[in-house]
């Protein structure tokens, strides 16, 4: 299993300087921590600070990496409930641009 320093390594390589949300994204990963995206200013910031977001996505890491790796259908997770969306589901569906 990816560590959280790892993942959120991982996430700034998919981000970038500007991927193109415009909003503030975080995933929270309960126990194990959160990787905030603050996508509102160019280049993009990837921190693990627990800030206020536009849209926060709640899952597990082990779900995360299996979506990450294309194992696991974003839409399939939300309708088992292996994750949550909460705030504006219209940032959630622009990820998956980056995940693709």
């Amino acid at each position: 299993m990816a560590t959280l320093e790892e993942i959120t390594n991982g996430m700034r390589e998919r981000i970038g300087e500007d991927c193109g949300l415009d909003a503030t994204l975080k995933f929270d990963f309960g126990d194990d921590g959160v990787v905030f995206i603050d996508a509102t200013e160019v280049p993009n910031k990837v921190s693990n600070e627990d800030e206020d977001a536009d849209c926060t996505i709640t899952m597990s890491m082990d779900n995360f990496e299996l979506l990450a790796a294309g194992e696991l259908d974003p839409t399939t997770a939300f309708m088992m409930g292996k994750l949550k969306i909460g705030g504006n589901m219209g940032i959630a569906m622009k990820l998956q641009s980056i995940f693709s």
